[in-house]
């Protein structure tokens, strides 16, 4: 019975520990900017797609729960703090919609198999990117109105970048799968 109990702390301790770890991961994918209009890109997407494959879905859920929180809190870890405000009043900006995808993008990029063919990871993880994108541009449609060039403002300058981090996460995939077996 003991050493039931030991091995359920140990694992606590061990997700715990990625979980910390894939948010530190994530807030550093958020400093790392490539200058662009009308927003900088990041490496965020990249990472949150990877968190779900690398984690699973529920590791991958909790680390950007945590992500969330840390940001909602006032710590510094979102793209553009805390040049551009911090907290809860960031979170609540034009990213939040975003921000809220990566939730669903981790779950989507975690949960199901990944054991078919290279056509079917690469449509799963592009799925997994455009929740982001959906509810990032539902998010900015109400809050800065549906009269605005949505798309053009929210989308349309990312999709290249999105393809090219979908089609190098696709092709490292198989690679990313086999570190799930550690966790």
């Amino acid at each position: 019975m003991e050493s039931i109990k030991v091995i359920s702390y140990q694992k606590i301790i061990k997700y715990f520990l990625i979980v910390f770890l894939g948010s530190i991961l994530l807030a550093i994918s958020a400093k790392i900017k490539i200058p662009f209009y009308p927003v900088p890109m990041t490496m965020q997407t990249f990472v949150v797609v990877f968190i779900g494959l690398a984690f699973g879905w529920k590791i991958g859920v909790a680390t950007i729960l945590l992500y969330l929180t840390e940001g909602i809190i006032g710590l510094p870890v979102f793209a553009g703090t805390p040049e551009k405000g911090l907290g809860l009043a960031y979170f609540m900006g034009p990213t939040m919609g975003y921000l809220v995808g990566f939730i669903f993008a981790t779950f989507l990029a975690g949960y199901f198999s990944l054991k078919k063919n290279i056509f079917f990871i690469f449509l799963k993880l592009i799925a997994s990117v455009s929740l982001i994108y959906i509810f990032g541009i539902l998010w900015l449609g109400n809050l800065i109105g549906w009269d605005k060039p949505i798309i053009e403002l929210g989308l349309k300058p990312f999709l290249l970048a999105e393809l090219f981090k979908v089609s190098l996460l696709t092709i490292l995939t198989k690679k990313i799968i086999k570190f799930r077996k550690f966790i």
